[in-house]
């Protein structure tokens, strides 16, 4: 049985993605879509653009392979199963709860299909059948965990999801509609996983979810998940190596406590010492009208209290530019509480309107030439404030994991050359120079 996975999105969608691979690995070949029996697709709908990216990525994978039946999961599959559904009836939407009992479901029946070298369903005459009560294959072992993802093919940083959904319901924004109320994972479970991936090799784990601040297990909050998480895997690594380290992959300023700063100060950096915090708007104007729960105070405040506690931390951030009825006086101050911040990376996002949101409705849309414009303006910037946080740490060593193409990842998230020599995957220390880094 071969297979494809297409990802779009958030690192939320990327760990799915990656467990839902690695699944299949289990039963089948790797392969490109246009070769493949099954195609997943991963989708995004964060926004409009977002959505017809992945509205192409379906229609491809139907284009791609006549005959390959296609799965499609994900925010957007979430909020119009029936769009998608209705391109082919070899599409089928499944939620994410079921996303990998049911691709196992599909690999099997496939691989079974194909070595009796019987025509392969669509989904369709598969439904007809399951309604006529029988069984069009044997199931398999449909409900295993995938295999771990490290090695050939996957990231040497993994990625472990310990949350979903979001109780937030910022204007612009149709997550909290397509994947639900948060909800957490037990503590139990994110420790066995994490063991689990450490006494695999793995160097770096990166704690994902879609509002990870939120995380709760019972009393346990997310500072005490990562003390925990640091006790478990204390000892799991060869003399004379360093133990693996944590990198929380976002959060929101609102999740941002003591208790969460105190496990960053404390730590010597197995907790990496970046954060990314979504800050979106410097004006408290359009914070308000975002539905932030904060405002520019607050957040500089944070940003002020992080960097007293945590020398050295590395900040990088969200900004949307050009939403509903942002004026030149708003992009201003947007502009001005990023200097101030002194991130070390921005991502820009020009406002995109995503119907069945309060801010697609609004009847003040910004012109596409002048959020552009921003836009640009504020790359400028970014690429100015991250080449500042570089220099500034000119002559400093860091632990950096080494990636692919002679790449290496440091604490604080910059791309750095590789030392010669090191294996794929290891924590190795670099000097920081202007240059670059330096072994």
């Amino acid at each position: 049985m071969n297979f494809a996975v297409v990802n779009l999105g958030c690192k939320v969608n990327r760990v799915e993605s990656d467990d839902t691979a690695a699944l299949l690995a289990a039963r089948g070949i790797e392969t490109r879509e246009e070769d493949a029996d099954l195609i997943v697709v991963n989708t995004c709908t964060v926004t409009g653009e977002a959505e017809k990216k992945t509205r192409k990525a379906v229609r491809r994978a139907l284009r791609a392979n006549e005959s390959a039946r296609v799965l499609v999961t994900g925010c957007a599959a979430a909020i119009d199963a029936a769009f998608y559904e209705g391109l082919d009836p070899r599409v089928e939407c499944v939620g994410k709860a079921a996303l990998l009992s049911r691709a196992a479901e599909l690999a099997d029946e496939l691989d079974d299909r194909r070595a009796r070298a019987l025509p392969l369903p669509s989904a369709g005459e598969e439904a007809l059948v399951e309604r006529q009560g029988q069984s069009p294959c044997p199931t398999g072992d449909s409900q295993s965990a995938p295999s771990l993802r490290v090695g050939e093919g996957f990231r040497t940083r993994v990625g472990v999801k310990v949350q979903d959904g979001c109780d937030n319901a910022c204007t612009y924004c149709i997550v909290h509609v397509a994947r639900g109320a948060a909800t957490s994972r037990s503590a139990d479970d994110v420790v066995r996983e994490c063991r689990a991936y450490v006494e695999a090799g793995a160097k770096e784990i990166v704690l994902t979810g879609i509002n990870l601040g939120s995380y709760r297990d019972g009393t346990l909050r997310l500072a005490g998940l990562l003390r925990r998480l640091l006790d478990e895997t204390a000892a799991l690594h060869a003399p004379g190596e360093p133990p693996c380290r944590f990198r929380v992959s976002s959060i929101e300023p609102r999740d941002v406590d003591g208790a969460f700063i105190g496990v960053l100060a404390e730590e010597g950096g197995r907790v990496c010492r970046h954060l990314h915090l979504p800050l979106q708007a410097g004006s408290d104007r359009v914070l308000r009208e975002m539905a932030r729960p904060y405002d520019s105070a607050r957040f500089a405040a944070l940003v002020e209290e992080l960097r007293r506690r945590v020398p050295g931390i590395s900040l990088s951030t969200d900004v949307i530019v050009g939403f509903p009825g942002e004026t030149d006086g708003d992009f201003a101050r947007t502009m001005d509480l990023a200097r101030r911040c002194g991130f070390s990376k921005i991502h820009v996002f020009p406002y995109s309107r995503r119907e069945g949101t309060p801010a697609a409705a609004r009847a003040d849309q910004v012109p596409a030439e002048v959020k552009a414009a921003r836009a640009a303006a504020l790359r400028a910037l970014g690429d100015e404030l991250r080449a500042a946080d570089f220099a500034r740490r000119a002559g400093t060593a860091e632990l950096a994991l080494v990636e692919e193409d002679g790449a290496a990842m440091t604490e604080s998230y910059f791309e750095v050359p590789a030392p010669a020599g090191a294996a794929l995957g290891a924590l190795v220390p670099v000097k920081l120079g202007k240059g670059g880094a330096d072994v």
